[in-house]
């Protein structure tokens, strides 16, 4: 009898191997069928949740807007635009084919009615514009979006341009997007542009003109509001789309899906995906004070870390979230001049002992170089307090 059931119990184990690694092809196969790559991450925590062929280097065609937009929103935030500074378009971003919003030369347009342009309907004659504005000229930008990318770690990508119209060596991945995407969605207010199905630009004029979303997911799936589209014919349909519900921000992203409809029905799935398995656990809010830094000759002693992002843990529907603990750890001292948004520190999230994330912790405020008047009064301040 032993000798009859132990090739029974190895087939039954064989058959059940080989049956989860059937099922687990078929629900790959099932989210992106027919994309040459994809990828789908939480938002806050940045875990892959999905993946196919996401290093694979392919054109992004559009979706190099969100790098485009992504240093316009940190030129908002440090100050040097803003967002009714006046944008004059050149000959060279007048001369854009493809999508635009046909700006014509010399005329000007608000930072703000440029972004509406760039995130709505993926205008190319505003992004080159906004390129000029920013850098001087769009290779200037065009070496700043390098050189940011790099900053992030993706070294899977390189511009040659800003707009994603095709051009040798122009390229990008599944992965690199979707961490794009993640890094551009720390500016909230980007999402004002992005979730627009439809607007005006030059609406009391003689030349209003229209806009309408190329995202149609912004108008048809729920929670959906942004990112970006892309066609070209080399590249074919891709999207970086990001939708919230229950809390949770997930981000989706498809290359070279052969039509519209198929690269939508894709990313439908996969956020379908997410918000059935997945929920967080939320856990600080984004610009939570979690401890003081030291700040050596600085013009103040200190500097408080808070929190870069809102900060959670991802979990499985149903999951008890009793074991969820948090661990800070700060950097012991740092030497000024400090900005606000450099990283001072970290916190851990961890399940049971186990680690779950980690996640930046950020000055915030500037802290300057302390005058010689500032560092002689505190020496002899500590000179006076000895005796």
């Amino acid at each position: 009898m032993k000798k009859l059931l132990s090739p029974v119990i190895s087939l039954f184990i064989i058959f059940s191997l080989f049956s989860q690694t059937v099922f687990a092809e078929e629900k790959q196969a099932e989210l992106s069928d027919d994309s040459k790559s994809a990828i789908l991450i939480e938002k806050d925590t940045g875990t892959i949740l999905y993946e196919k062929n996401v290093h694979e280097k392919l054109p992004p065609a559009s979706m190099t807007k969100i790098m485009t937009m992504l240093l316009i929103m940190e030129a908002i935030e440090s100050g040097q635009i803003s967002m009714d500074d006046q944008v004059r378009t050149s000959e060279h971003a007048a001369s854009m084919g493809g999508s635009q919003i046909f700006l014509e030369p010399g005329e000007e347009m608000t930072v703000k009615e440029m972004l509406m342009g760039i995130a709505v309907v993926s205008a190319n004659d505003a992004s080159v514009a906004m390129a000029e504005h920013i850098a001087g000229s769009e290779e200037g930008f065009i070496d700043m979006m390098n050189k940011r990318a790099k900053k992030l770690g993706l070294n899977d990508t390189q511009f040659k341009n800003t707009t994603g119209l095709p051009e040798k060596d122009h390229y990008s991945t599944a992965y690199d997007m979707a961490m794009m995407a993640k890094e551009l969605l720390h500016h909230e207010k980007i999402i004002d542009f992005t979730k627009v199905y439809e607007g005006y630009l030059r609406e009391n004029t003689d030349k209003k003109f229209w806009l309408v979303n190329t995202n149609k997911l912004v108008k048809f799936y729920p929670g959906v509001d942004g990112l970006k589209t892309g066609f070209t014919s080399e590249a074919k349909y891709c999207l970086t789309a990001t939708a919230m519900k229950d809390g949770m921000r997930v981000i989706a992203v498809v290359f070279g899906a052969p039509t519209s409809k198929s690269r939508n029905a894709q990313v439908t799935k996969m956020l379908d995906y997410s918000f059935s398995q997945y929920a967080t656990h939320a856990i600080h809010k984004k610009g939570k004070a979690l401890g003081k830094v030291k700040v050596s000759k600085g013009s103040k002693k200190e500097v408080q870390a808070v929190t870069k992002d809102s900060i959670a843990a991802l979990i499985k529907k149903g999951e008890k979230t009793d074991q969820i603990t948090t661990e800070v750890k700060l950097d012991k001292s740092i030497s000024a001049p400090v900005k606000k948004g450099d990283q001072v520190g970290t916190l851990i999230v961890l399940k049971d002992g186990k680690e779950l994330s980690k996640s930046p912790l950020i000055a915030d405020a500037d802290v300057k170089r302390a005058s010689w008047w500032q560092l002689y009064k505190r020496a002899f301040g500590m000179f006076t307090h000895s005796n």
